[in-house]
């Protein structure tokens, strides 16, 4: 009875040994959601509860993703319920130093609970920022890398999307790592407008192994806008975590503005200000701290309400004026070569135009020889200016650029066009060119034409000639004359 007893207390000790195992695994999940990746953050520490919504970034979003075996933070929210209820509070400090969810928590109560959404079976890992990295697939619990020779475009549409992020901007093996193991083993063949990429038709690959240097290394775009501005590098600035919503003015420096005019690809941050609107609306807080370590406005977003909304103004606010000259003679392809030509001694005009954005401002041409630089400038009237030379020369042969500069926002902006090439030519050369050059390309084609007629004559078909003999042969005997041996035969 002792030694079952015994028995008994083993196997008892032994299950809730297993069952702290398996809880000690999974002490995080996602409830409510539409699949296990997304939802209502719990803990369980002790029991289960709901996580308080403490302003969370995806940075720390990160880790729940990670301890749920889901690929990247995708967008965090919070949802507000009618009474308070207990909850707990995770430190994003104890979050940054490296620890667990549970290792973070401590009781509280609150009506203002964490929403959170990771992407299902996809992430970019070894990256720079969440979206850029090597691309790893999940199935059957398993995290593969892709082969670059089994991922194409509108995969990579397909992942940046379901990421959060903006359109691909870079696709290229071997950025961000080299093959790990396993390896994934179908082509996905996405049209590019799915929503996820396991919802892409896939085949099987002749491929098991990938090659050092080929596993799919991807760069989305940062989901930043600047609306609501004349140019796209001026405006309200919005950032897209799940939805746009505008940025919370967080007094920021220009130090901080600096990180989203670089995402923009909008040159320098130029000026800062706040709209402060009627209400209160939904908008990005963004942690000018988090900016300042080197992160993407994105990963420092987090879910709030304001009615002071950020406006900025970055340096590549125009748009690129067009250059381009008139008259042209045996005028080269701009898309080729960007030259032109001018016969010497005629006159030719050089016009420097942009798109209506502002109003007013000036044209300066820009001309560069080998050795010598001259600069003219006009005002830009019906926003183009045309500058008149009135005999060309070999001094005008050079480079050409027009740069449009107006005064908007407190502040002088300037864009440069294209670099033209101009040539000046002798008419004499052009002459020959127009006219002798094709007169002895069609003499040469005449008389070569007539030499091998001349050669096709001399040399004829030995079929003709064998037909030709038997017409001579039938000749003769209608004559009655012998031909050759058969005549002599038919004698005997």
């Amino acid at each position: 009875m002792d030694l079952l007893l015994m028995l008994l207390l083993l196997l008892w000790s032994s299950g809730l040994q297993a069952e702290d195992k398996h809880q000690s695994t999974e002490p995080v999940r996602l409830v409510g959601g539409a699949s296990r990746c997304a939802g209502t953050l719990e803990v369980k520490h002790g029991e289960w509860r709901p996580v308080r919504y403490s302003f969370w970034t995806l940075k720390e979003a990160a880790v729940a993703c990670r301890e749920l075996d889901c690929g990247s933070a995708v967008s965090t929210g919070r949802r507000f319920e009618s009474s308070r209820r207990p909850v707990w509070r995770i430190n994003p400090n104890c979050l940054q130093s490296g620890s667990a969810l549970r290792d973070c928590a401590s009781s509280h109560s609150s009506s203002s609970i964490m929403e959170l959404t990771c992407s299902d079976s996809v992430r970019l890992v070894n990256g720079t920022s969440l979206c850029s990295g090597r691309l790893e697939v999940k199935s059957e619990q398993l995290w593969s890398s892709v082969c670059e020779a089994e991922f194409d475009q509108q995969d990579a549409e397909v992942v940046c999307r379901e990421l959060g992020c903006g359109a691909p901007s870079v696709l290229q093996g071997a950025l961000y790592g080299e093959v790990e193991a396993p390896m994934w083993t179908k082509e996905f063949q996405c049209g590019g407008n799915e929503s996820a990429l396991l919802d892409c038709r896939r085949s099987d690959s002749a491929r098991r192994t990938c090659s050092p240097g080929k596993a799919v290394g991807l760069t989305c775009s940062e989901p930043v806008r600047l609306v609501g501005g004349a140019s796209r590098c001026a405006g309200t600035l919005e950032v897209k975590q799940g939805e746009w919503r505008p940025v919370s003015d967080s007094y920021w420096t220009l130090k901080e503005a600096a990180v989203a005019c670089r995402e923009l690809d909008c040159g320098s941050a130029v000026s800062k200000g706040r709209r402060d609107e009627s209400s209160y609306r939904p908008a990005w807080r963004i942690r000018p701290d988090c900016l300042q370590s080197g992160s993407a406005l994105r990963y420092c977003s987090s879910s709030g309400s304001s009615s002071s909304i950020m406006e900025l103004t970055c340096s590549d606010l125009l748009l690129q004026p067009i250059i381009s000259v008139s008259p042209t003679m045996d005028g080269v392809s701009g898309a080729q070569q960007q030259g032109f030509q001018v016969l010497q001694g005629s006159n030719f005009t050089i016009s420097c135009s942009v798109q209506p954005q502002y109003p007013g401002g000036s044209f300066q041409l820009t001309f560069t020889s080998s050795n010598t630089t001259h600069n003219y400038t006009q005002p830009a009237v019906n926003h183009s200016a045309d500058f008149l030379f009135p005999a060309a020369d070999p001094a005008h042969q050079g480079s050409y650029s027009c740069v449009y500069g107006v005064y908007v926002f407190s502040h002088n902006f300037s864009s440069e066009s294209r670099l033209l090439s101009l040539t000046v030519t002798d008419p004499k050369v052009f002459i020959i060119r127009l006219v002798v050059l094709p007169v002895a390309l069609l003499l040469s084609n005449t008389a070569l034409y007539f030499i091998l007629k001349a050669s096709r004559g001399q040399k004829s078909d030995p079929q003709e000639n064998i037909e030709l003999d038997y017409y001579n042969l039938g000749v003769s005997r209608a004559e009655g004359e012998p031909a050759g041996e058969e005549g002599a035969w038919g004698a005997e």
